[in-house]
């Protein structure tokens, strides 16, 4: 049950998709949606975080309330 998931290992994720965590200068990570804005032609912020897991432990969040009936 359950391996560890290493940093990095995007395998469930569809072929071509861009991670959509990015480090920014500060050292702070930016989580951006998958899809380009149609108004501005760039991703959205959804949220700035300290660590790249409290990103990662978003970006699930926004996924799974995306996925809700």
């Amino acid at each position: 049950m359950g391996g560890r998931r290493i940093a990095g290992d995007f395998s469930n994720r569809r072929l071509g998709e861009k991670a959509i965590i990015r480090k920014l200068k500060s050292g702070e990570y930016r989580l951006y949606s998958r899809k380009l804005d149609p108004k501005t032609g760039k991703r959205r912020n959804l949220g700035t975080f300290g660590t790249r897991a409290a990103a990662e432990k978003h970006e699930r969040a926004v996924q799974y309330f995306k996925h809700q009936g």
